[in-house]
Order: C-alpha cells, then structure tokens, then sequence
C-alpha cells in the first residue's frame, strides 16, 4: 500500500543538478493560462463586435416607436367680459386654469400639442383642435373641441384671467382643474383629473371620478365627490358636503355654517378639525374601525364599542357634525 502525502519532492526522481524533473504539469498550466488569456481576447473581441450594445438596443427600439413627431403652438386672446359674468368651459384633453384678478376683461391662453409619426400628419391633427367660443354678450362659452382621430394624441391647456366677480362652470374629461382667486360660485366637473380651488367666496360644487379633490382659503358651502381620491379641504368657512368611495377626507373648518358638516368614505379614515370653543351637535358611526375624540362632549348616550357610536353636543350645540366611514379611524378635534 503507497501513501501519498501533500509533497512530492522525496519521491520523485533528481537530475544530476538535483533540480526537480516535474515541469510537465507547470508547462501545462502557462499553456492552459495562455488559452484562457486568448479566449478571455476574443470573447472581448466577439462582444466588441456582435450588437450595438444596451444604449444601442434601446435607440433601436425608440426608433421604431410612432407618433414621434411634435407640433405645438402658443395662442392668446382678449375678449370683453360677458354682461352676467358668466363663463362656462369644456376641456376634454389639457389641463384648464381659471384666475381670477383685478380687471374688466377676459385673456384666454390656449397651448394646443399634438404628436404624429409625420410632420405632416401632425400639422393636420393640429388643425383639427379648435376652440369655440359664444357670441353672446350676456355669457362666454368656450369649448375645446378634438377631433376623434386625435383625441388620443391632441391636448390643448387652458388658462383663463377673468374679473374676481365671475361665475364659473368648468368640465374636463382627462386633465386637471384649478380655480383661484374668485368672489362667485364655481362649479368643477372631472372625469380623470384632479380638482384644486383657492381663495373662492362663495358656493363650490366640484366632482371628480379616479382623482383628488383640495380646496383651501374657501368660503360659503362646498359640495365635494370623489368615486376614487382623497379629499383635503383645509381653512374652510361655511357648511361642508364631502363624501368619496375609496379615500381619506381631512378637512379643518375654521368657522361653521348652519347647515353643519358631513364627512362620508366607504373605504378610508376620516379626521375633522373645528374651530376652537365650537357649538355643534355630534353624530358619528363607524363600523370597522376606532373613533378618537379630542372635544369635551355631553353624550346623549354613552360611547360604545360595540356599535362603533359618538353621539353628544359640544358647547351649547348648534349645527349637526355627521361623520361616517366603513373601514377606517375617525379623529374629531
């Protein structure tokens, strides 16, 4: 039986020098270090010269997108502000600002943009979006109107500078609203878009179907629907109407109206703050969730858990406070 160790210098036979005679296994090794060294040459080589490389993958494909040519103009009007201080708009693609300002006159802004897979397309698609406006004297009516082939691909932003005492009435189908600085009731209509108002005197209604709704600085009665957004409505003076689906609604009011405060979500938490030393009457209901009292009520009934009830007066009572959420935390301070 031979055992073998870690060395083999004893074992191996000597030249006449006494040097070792194993150099077959080190040749081999600078020879297999010297194939590796030419694969490792080649396979650089090969990658050097098989493909475009990552950034030439994706120009490649961004070449082949369509609809990459732009066409994009800048237009603005001055008209005379209508007799009623009415203005009724319809926006279906593009974002549409209202302002209002110091001023006897109204200044439309249009940006209109299209894309197409040809300059020629392009200019065509742009033509086709035109803005329409009433002769009347008595009220403005401006619509943008797009036609079907490039609904997909066309947007026209709108921007309006109108008197401060201007009643406004705004529908878009796929961009956002904002109303600012007006003294008359307004009225936002939004299918996929959110809706944002500041600084309004007087009643707001405002809808939105997939997107959020934020008032601030605003006073009289607001009125707000959401299917699928939250809800923030912060500074507010007057009676509030909010109710969404699937959303948070956090409102602070900083005086009551007569007609009280209502807070509805089927699917989200509900935190209301009151002015400080409120009069109101407290009416809350959650069914999955907690409630978190922070005012010093008089309960008509005592605080359950079980029904997931709130019902008191603060102060000396006065306008109904109605809050109600199916899965969620109501806060009241």
């Amino acid at each position: 039986m031979t055992i073998r160790g870690g060395s083999t210098d004893a074992a191996q036979p000597t030249t006449p020098t006494g040097h070792s005679t194993i150099h077959a296994p080190v040749e081999a090794s600078q020879e297999m270090k010297r194939h590796a060294d030419r694969s490792q040459d080649e396979l650089k080589t090969h990658t050097k010269t098989t493909g475009p490389g990552f950034g030439g993958l994706l120009r490649s494909l961004f070449s082949r997108i369509p609809w990459g040519e732009m066409c994009s103009d800048e237009q603005t009007l001055v008209v005379p502000a209508p007799a009623s201080r009415a203005v009724s708009i319809r926006n279906a693609n593009g974002k549409t600002r209202v302002v209002g300002e110091d001023r006897e006159d109204i200044e439309i802004r249009v940006v209109k943009s299209v894309r197409a897979d040809c300059p020629d397309s392009a200019a065509k698609l742009f033509e086709s979006i035109r803005i329409q406006n009433s002769d009347s004297v008595d009220s403005l009516e401006i619509e943008v109107q797009i036609s079907r082939k490039c609904s997909r691909h066309g947007i026209a932003h709108l921007e309006l500078r109108v008197p401060r005492n201007t009643t406004v009435a705004l529908s878009s189908t796929n961009g956002k609203i904002y109303l600012e600085g007006l003294n008359r009731p307004v009225q936002a209509r939004s299918s996929n878009g959110s809706i944002s108002i500041c600084n309004v005197n007087g009643d707001i209604d405002v809808t939105t179907a997939n997107a959020k709704v934020a008032c601030r600085a605003t006073h009289g009665h607001l009125r707000a629907r959401s299917s699928n957004g939250k809800i923030e409505l912060g500074g507010h003076s007057g009676s509030v109407d909010a109710s969404t689906s699937n959303g948070v609604i956090k409102a602070s009011i900083d005086s009551l109206g007569e007609v009280g405060v209502s807070l509805t979500t089927s699917n989200g938490r509900i935190a209301l703050e009151l002015p400080e030393h409120p009069d109101a009457d407290i009416d809350i209901e959650v069914e999955n969730g907690l409630i978190r009292n922070d005012l010093d009520l008089d309960f008509e009934e005592p605080a359950s858990d079980a029904n997931g009830t709130v019902r008191g007066r603060v102060g000396k009572g006065g306008p109904p406070i109605r809050l109600r959420t199916s899965n969620g935390t109501v806060s009241l301070r």
